[in-house]
């Protein structure tokens, strides 16, 4: 009789444990569903922003790269005794 008690309650247990995780489960979805609208959001925003001001780079984004790199001797660098 006291294993019967036994895995009842196991099995209450059980069922609690996975109702908690599925309603976990739920809670992170909508939480990862919003985290992207947030994204897809602030992406079109500053889009829109920066074709209103096209001159102003925003300050998040990298300075642009040369159009040309020099190679530069270490042998020119030498400081000269004199």
């Amino acid at each position: 009789m006291v294993l019967w008690g036994i895995a009842g309650t196991g099995l209450l247990l059980a069922m609690a444990a996975l109702a908690l995780s599925r309603r976990l489960a739920r809670k992170l979805e909508a939480l990862n569903q919003s985290y992207w609208e947030l994204r897809y959001d602030y992406t079109r925003i500053r889009s829109q922003l920066s074709r209103l001001d096209p001159g102003e780079q925003a300050a998040d984004e990298p300075p642009p790269a040369p159009s040309q790199v020099t190679f530069v001797p270490l042998s020119s660098m030498k400081k000269k005794n004199g």
